[in-house]
């Protein structure tokens, strides 16, 4: 049976769930890490609803010397 690998899409909006499917931290950490500046900025759509930036996820990803 063949495994689906996940690929960072170029642009757009991700989740949390997406964002935590690549950088793999517990969310509390995620949010500790938003709180610490050592991560990127969500960006809030509505009172509901938090995205982060797949260029600003790919961005830091790469700091981290780590492959896309």
């Amino acid at each position: 049976m063949p495994t689906a690998t996940l690929t960072l899409p170029e642009t757009g909006f991700l989740r949390q769930p997406q964002v935590l499917a690549f950088v793999p931290i517990s969310k509390s950490t995620l949010w500790r890490r938003i709180q610490a500046r050592t991560f990127p900025d969500p960006v809030k759509l509505s009172e509901r609803v938090t995205v982060w930036r797949a260029e600003d996820i790919r961005r830091w990803i790469a700091q981290q010397g780590a492959p896309v």
